[in-house]
């Protein structure tokens, strides 16, 4: 009899469907195992293999749309962290997430914009989703995208 895989079977309810993961834009792996934890390298907002948002939030990215940012990094992230283990029931917390938003000087609600990514991890994984984090304005990211995202998860050994 196969096994249910839990967290794919809650990704499907929500309408979410893990990308092929992102190629790396420069010279480094999207995650490296030591131990039980997965360190994940910034994931951006790619959506079918193409940039959706780009611009600074507070300009030309409104609060919204970077939310939506956000929650594709986290989609990307889970792309990664299937292919590094085969299957996401294996997590066992997520650990911490941080994520950097590309914004306008006087834009200070980084945090909703994260929020994105959090909301949706813990609608993903219920309260093993819960998880440390850090919310980090800054003036550019790579390829002028609003929203880049990094974790670090826990998983079963």
């Amino acid at each position: 009899m196969k096994t249910e895989l839990k967290i794919e079977k809650r990704l499907a309810e929500i309408g979410v469907a893990l990308p092929d993961v992102p190629k790396p834009v420069a010279s480094y792996v999207p995650v490296v195992s030591s131990g039980n934890l997965l360190f994940l390298s910034g994931q951006l907002c790619t959506v079918d293999g193409e940039l959706k948002y780009r611009g600074k939030v507070g300009k030309e990215v409104s609060l919204e749309d970077a939310c939506e940012a956000a929650k594709a990094a986290a989609i990307n992230s889970l792309a990664v962290i299937k292919q590094q283990i085969g299957s996401l029931d294996k997590v066992k917390r997520i650990v911490k997430v941080v994520g950097y938003v590309a914004s306008e000087p006087s834009f200070g609600e980084q945090a909703k914009v994260v929020n994105g990514t959090s909301d949706f991890l813990v609608e993903v994984f219920g309260k093993k989703g819960s998880h440390a984090r850090s919310a980090v304005g800054v003036a550019s990211l790579p390829l002028n995208v609003p929203v880049e995202v990094e974790m670090i998860v826990e998983i079963e050994e």
